[in-house]
């Protein structure tokens, strides 16, 4: 088996000192562009003039000229010189226009259906080329986060990695979301007359009971779940047809209108304050912290924020074209 020649050793300053001293034709011009002295500028084109094994520039009375072999070095070493600028420059802003990417979203059908229309309005305007796919709840966060299975979890983060990045991004409260002519959207909404009503529950595990039954059993009342739905769009839709309640993100008093609420206001649902200390629902985003960045990355994570807290939305410039929404079906 025949024997391979060791690698050279390879030196990437040597290829910065060589576009030095070729663009300079000096050892004097070519060290104060580089920061450096004259000696160690000589030593080094004694070097390079080793490893190349050709004198590369020669004294031509007061001046120094190129050899043969350094000319046609000239714009190679340049060139390399330009690469190794771009390879080790922090990566700067990026033109969202000229992205190429599809994000893959973890989220809740409640959270997936308020950001889905401000994303894509955001991303036809500024980011024709990127594709959004929003996926169901059915993977664990943080494995699927590290293995780049999804790019952010957006919603009630409460089971990440130690090394996962968390951002807070809204606190709401929950409602009770009735119909319009619901006998809950009359008169005082009590405890007693919420107990009372017939409710319909959200939980993805299938649990009847949450934070409302607890702040009730508070008061010495339970209430009747007649049906538990994985998701917060189906528990809407059958109290928007039927005599049930269910619960309904809202935004805090004083703030914007959170777009979670659209749908219900889409349905034509009633939102009734619920006289209970219920705890608040915190919105947020994580990722995995080597998308920290990534700007593709930074671009999808401001973009959620415009859209999730109207308060910053802020004046973009128009931008028409394609985007596409891929929503798997459950």
């Amino acid at each position: 088996m025949p024997v391979s020649s060791p690698a050279p050793n390879l030196d990437a300053n040597l290829a910065v000192a060589l576009d030095a001293l070729l663009s300079e034709q000096s050892v004097t011009r070519a060290a104060a562009r580089l920061h450096t002295s004259p000696a160690a500028m000589s030593r080094t084109l004694s070097r390079l003039r080793r490893v190349l094994q050709d004198p590369l520039l020669v004294r031509a009375g007061q001046a120094m000229v190129p050899t043969p072999r350094a000319e046609a070095l000239r714009e190679e070493a340049a060139s390399v010189v330009r690469r190794l600028e771009a390879l080790l420059t922090p990566s700067g802003g990026i033109d969202p226009a000229a992205l190429r990417r599809t994000f893959a979203v973890q989220a809740s059908d409640l959270v997936g259906a308020a950001l889905a229309p401000g994303l894509l309005g955001l991303a036809r305007r500024r980011a024709p080329g990127v594709s959004l796919r929003v996926l169901a709840e059915e993977w664990e966060a943080g494995p699927a986060l590290r293995e780049g299975r999804i790019d952010l979890e957006i919603g009630a983060i409460d089971h990440v990695d130690p090394e996962t990045r968390v951002e807070e991004l809204v606190t709401l409260r929950m409602a009770a979301g009735v119909r319009a002519g619901h006998p809950l959207a009359e008169g005082t909404l009590t405890p007693a007359r919420l107990a009372a009503a017939e409710h319909v529950a959200v939980s993805r595990r299938g649990r009847f009971t949450g934070p409302l039954d607890a702040a009730l059993a508070e008061q010495g009342l339970s209430r009747q779940v007649s049906a538990v739905l994985p998701g917060h769009l189906a528990a809407m839709a059958l109290a928007a047809v039927g005599d049930v309640v269910c619960l309904v993100p809202t935004a805090l008093p004083g703030e914007p209108p959170s777009p979670l609420s659209d749908a219900a206001h889409t349905l034509g649902l009633r939102l009734l304050d619920i006289p209970l200390p219920l705890p608040p629902l915190t919105i947020g985003m994580a990722w995995h912290p080597r998308h920290t960045a990534d700007g593709a990355h930074q671009w999808l994570r401001d973009a959620v924020h415009r859209v999730l807290r109207p308060a910053r939305v802020g004046v973009l410039s128009l931008r028409a074209g394609p985007v596409r929404l891929n929503v798997p079906r459950c």
